[in-house]
């Protein structure tokens, strides 16, 4: 067994791997990214470079790959702050990877990850899985295009693809990234760092937010289903929880009281509020709850788990 996970050096992309490694030791892992954290197990591979250059997606895969998580991308606020690089990598970089996938001797396994950027405009109260994708952003655009390719490359015959429509990940550590939604973690990891966390939107915005934890057992268990589980539509939208930036303070407030709730300031920043109007806050998930996909119980369980696992003493 030979795994590929482009954006390998990613946070969840390095998680995931340990992860396969525990479920199956004897895989091949090689990691695919432009640059990776200190620390990785020296049984994984790790190969620095752009998943936007052919000759790179080729080394990457080659002969002899049956396994492909495809994790690399430019996040939201990225994509659409630079618009081509936007597309470079998350549209033209998946085909690139596609088409190499194509040419291996026998079809791959391939798991992509979508966002819940692909849906905006005018929306309903709550989405569901008939809720048809029209995003607002170039992201969004980039990864429901993906979707559609990962499909049709499915439909051919040509891989085994099945795609994950993320929602936001809720806590990540270390630093902020470019994402439009890194506030959503940034409010609780930066004050149980004892650092303040200007939050650019307002404390009524809410979030559909998902653990590391269970984002991780989500990639692993879309590998582990039958192709018969899917079906003819291979795209999921993942269970998540809906949270509220005032009920994230509460919850700060729950586990470590004022001290810990006051670190979060409000700082509104117009650009970050109208990329994060156009997302949806709720979802009905019932073909993902059926295929075996779960969500957290609480947002205090996932603060509590990002304690645990980061060693804060609160």
């Amino acid at each position: 067994m030979k795994i590929l996970i482009t954006g390998g050096g990613g946070f969840i992309g390095s998680r995931l791997a340990h992860a396969l490694q525990a479920r199956h030791p004897d895989a091949r892992i090689r990691l695919l990214d432009v640059g990776f954290p200190p620390g990785l197990p020296a049984a994984f591979e790790c190969m620095t470079g752009d998943v936007a250059s052919p000759e790179v997606i080729a080394r990457a895969l080659g002969g002899d790959t049956d396994t492909v998580f495809h994790l690399a991308a430019v996040v939201s606020g990225g994509a659409e702050a630079d618009f081509d690089l936007g597309y470079r990598v998350n549209l033209d970089g998946t085909r690139l990877l596609l088409e190499a996938c194509r040419r291996l001797k026998s079809p791959p396994r391939l798991v992509y990850s979508s966002s819940i950027a692909v849906f905006g405009g005018t929306l309903p109260e709550v989405l569901d899985d008939s809720t048809t994708p029209t995003p607002q952003i170039s992201y969004g655009a980039q990864k429901v295009i993906g979707e559609y390719l990962v499909a049709d490359y499915a439909r051919k015959g040509f891989l085994d693809g099945r795609s994950l429509r993320l929602p936001t990940i809720v806590v990540r550590p270390g630093k902020p990234n470019l994402a439009a939604t890194s506030f959503a973690s940034g409010m609780f990891r930066e004050p149980l760092n004892g650092v303040i966390c200007e939050c650019p939107v307002s404390d009524a915005t809410g979030i559909w937010i998902l653990s590391p934890r269970q984002a991780v057992e989500a990639f692993v268990h879309a590998y582990e289903l039958p192709s018969s589980a899917w079906g003819p539509s291979r795209v999921v939208n993942l269970p998540g929880i809906t949270v509220s930036v005032k009920e994230g303070v509460s919850a700060l407030h729950r586990i470590g009281g004022d001290a810990l709730a006051s670190r979060v300031v409000f700082k509104p920043d117009a650009r970050i509020q109208a990329i994060i109007k156009t997302l949806p806050v709720r979802f009905k998930t019932p073909r993902a709850l059926a295929m075996g996909f779960a969500a957290d119980p609480s947002i205090d369980a996932i603060i509590q788990d990002y304690i645990v696992t980061e060693h804060i003493k609160v």
